[in-house]
């Protein structure tokens, strides 16, 4: 089992900047690659990023491509999202999940409860 925190959501001004954190506890870290999803109001939950176990490699969904960054830190059992030139579409509620190195959803084993990212326009 791996238990997942996720922080750092909260209401921002069009092209602020947030960082959202996941914390995770229970079986190794290390061993998963990690994925930040996100799902708005009346949408399914889709993909946001994704990072391998070392974090030598990450991909995103094209729509955060040059604005977002998905990172970790093995040591502390964390990754984050940093999140820059934020808009409305961005408006959602984010989770972090672990699992393999992919855009699917099924392919992620465990999953936090999410934190709110509401962008004011």
């Amino acid at each position: 089992q791996v238990q997942l925190v996720e922080s750092g959501g909260g209401l921002v001004q069009a092209g602020g900047s947030l960082r959202l954190s996941c914390a995770a506890s229970g079986r190794t870290f290390s061993g998963y690659c990690m994925g930040w999803f996100r799902q708005a109001p009346g949408k399914e939950r889709e993909f946001v990023a994704t990072i391998s176990r070392t974090g030598g490699r990450t991909d995103y969904t094209d729509s955060v491509k040059g604005r977002f960054a998905i990172s970790r830190d093995n040591a502390k059992n964390t990754v984050y999202l940093q999140m820059n030139s934020l808009n409305s579409e961005d408006t959602a509620v984010y989770y972090c999940a672990a699992g393999s190195y992919t855009s699917t959803l099924p392919n992620y084993d465990y999953w936090g409860q999410g934190t709110q990212v509401t962008v004011s326009s």
